[in-house]
């Protein structure tokens, strides 16, 4: 049966002929989503989402395009609107971490206790590269005690907390001889 015949039906409410259509188009929809977002679990999410989309939206499907680029098109626009949402709420993680870290500076500060400029650098690196570096040097914990509780290799401790240390010097622009902070 003809691609446009089957458009025809499937936008007449035939199942049949959308799962026809969804069964000649999804390999090929899945393998340019990998392209675009180099993650096999995003891309198999995008492309299902993007089937699920075009079952609701086939109506509006007019032929000005082949169908494959039509889910493309959908695919692609589902994809950078996941994009920004994940970046306005990075965004507004970030926002809200520093605001966090005044208050907490702030506390400690108005109790006297102690708050440096290392605390507020690693304040600006993600978890899982701060966490590893307060263990290992705040708290003293070995690289395989530290992937003990996080669960991950010590040689991977060993990369974050180096990383880490790296980001952290940098933004004190502390150079590698000089040691005029802990870190």
């Amino acid at each position: 049966m003809e691609e446009r015949e089957l458009i025809n039906m499937a936008q007449s409410g035939d199942q049949l002929a959308f799962a026809k259509l969804f069964q000649e188009n999804y390999s090929f929809l899945r393998r340019y989503l990998i392209k675009v977002t180099m993650n096999l679990d995003v891309a198999e999410e995008l492309a299902q989402e993007t089937m699920a989309k075009a079952i609701e939206k086939i109506k509006l499907y007019h032929g000005k395009a082949k169908f494959s680029s039509w889910l493309i098109s959908i695919g692609t626009n589902l994809y950078i609107d996941q994009q920004r949402k994940m970046k306005r709420s990075r965004n507004w993680e970030r926002q809200e971490q520093e605001q966090m870290f005044r208050k907490i500076k702030w506390q400690m500060e108005s109790r006297n206790e102690e708050w440096n400029d290392v605390l507020t650098a690693l304040g600006k690196l993600a978890e899982e590269v701060r966490i590893p570096i307060v263990l290992k040097h705040y708290y003293g914990y070995s690289y395989d005690e530290i992937g003990e509780i996080l669960g991950i290799s010590s040689g991977t401790v060993k990369s974050r907390v180096h990383h880490g240390i790296m980001a952290v010097r940098k933004e004190l622009k502390v150079d590698e001889g000089q040691e005029s902070h802990r870190l």
